[in-house]
């Protein structure tokens, strides 16, 4: 039986509302909190932009139960994965080791405006090699001298090493991240449209990798994007600080002004088309239903809009978590 999982934002959430939905998803019975970590958000007029690490340091000491999963960070830029590495075994501790790493090559919005450039898919994936294996290595309480193409350590260990075995989740679209994730990672992070494509082009070959490597079953956690409303005017307010993740260009982007204008320039139908809508309970368990029974997915995430987050969760918790498990 799959785990459930509630998705909080910090591109429209400031921290402290974080951890209150955090607490909520604990009480409404929710077993994890998959929790974005971005330098910029993805429009500048409704927003947010909150420390991740700081805010699931909170969450770590406000819950008791609910596991807490990075959904994403990107450990080739902005932090050293000697950095990453470090700070997963600080909210292993902090939580009693309930933390997860979910890891992904990033978009130039979080990398972009501190000055680094943002290479091409390749190197990107090259560094995410690097990345996973100095993360591995010192979870595992290696004292690790390094000499990579992208990254150096020097004797370098974790002296307050995490309660147990963090598991690393890569973020995969396609098939080439899907395949890193099978033969380095212990699972993989993937967001669902279509999900006889994620089987095609992201399950099969996770699987594949890492059975050709003789490795464990890897973790599938799928979210997928829905919005919750009743007509389109909510369905807009609902998605307003989101409706520049739809925008064209947005992996180039550095500044979430430049993506408000120009989703603002298409037209609201089209944004509103490339999400899930949903308007009950019953639509939101036959939205999420395929992530279940066509995917397998060990957790599947709700990474929803809507204009009562408190109320959403509640009856997630009430209604469709208990339907998709039964």
């Amino acid at each position: 039986m799959p785990r459930f999982a509630y998705f909080c934002g910090h591109e429209q959430w400031h921290p402290e509302e974080l951890v209150e939905q955090a607490v909520h998803a604990e009480a409404a019975g929710f077993d994890a909190v998959v929790v974005s970590e971005h330098f910029h958000p993805w429009v500048d007029d409704v927003s947010a932009s909150g420390f991740a690490f700081s805010t699931m340091g909170a969450m770590a000491q406000a819950t008791e139960r609910v596991q807490l999963i990075t959904g994403v960070t990107t450990p080739l830029f902005r932090y050293h994965p000697g950095v990453v590495a470090q700070a997963a075994a600080t909210l292993d501790r902090l939580s009693g080791g309930r933390f997860v790493l979910g890891v992904g090559t990033g978009e130039n919005i979080n990398e972009g405006p501190l000055g680094y450039e943002f290479p091409a898919y390749a190197e990107r994936n090259a560094r995410m090699a690097e990345a996973l294996e100095i993360m591995r290595r010192l979870l595992d309480g290696e004292k690790l001298t390094y000499d990579g193409a992208y990254y150096k350590t020097d004797r370098a260990k974790l002296y307050s090493p995490p309660i147990g075995r963090v598991p690393i989740l890569l973020a995969a679209g396609g098939p080439k991240s899907a395949t890193l994730a099978g033969e380095s990672a212990q699972g993989v992070i993937t967001s669902v449209k279509d999900p006889a494509e994620t089987v095609e082009r992201v399950i099969d070959p996770l699987r594949s990798a890492a059975r050709d490597e003789g490795r464990p079953d890897p973790i599938v956690l799928a979210t997928r994007w829905s919005i919750f409303a009743g007509d389109e005017e909510e369905a807009w307010e609902a998605i307003f600080p989101w409706r520049g993740l739809r925008a064209p260009g947005r992996l180039e982007a550095v500044d979430p002004a430049e993506l408000r204008e120009m989703a603002d320039a298409m037209p609201r139908e089209e944004i509103l088309g490339r999400y899930t809508r949903v308007r009950t309970a019953d639509e939101i368990i036959e939205a999420y239903l395929p992530l279940v029974r066509d995917l397998d997915a060990d957790i599947v995430t709700f990474q929803m809009a809507a204009l009562d987050q408190p109320g959403l969760i509640q009856m997630l918790g009430s209604e469709v978590v208990p339907a998709l498990k039964g």
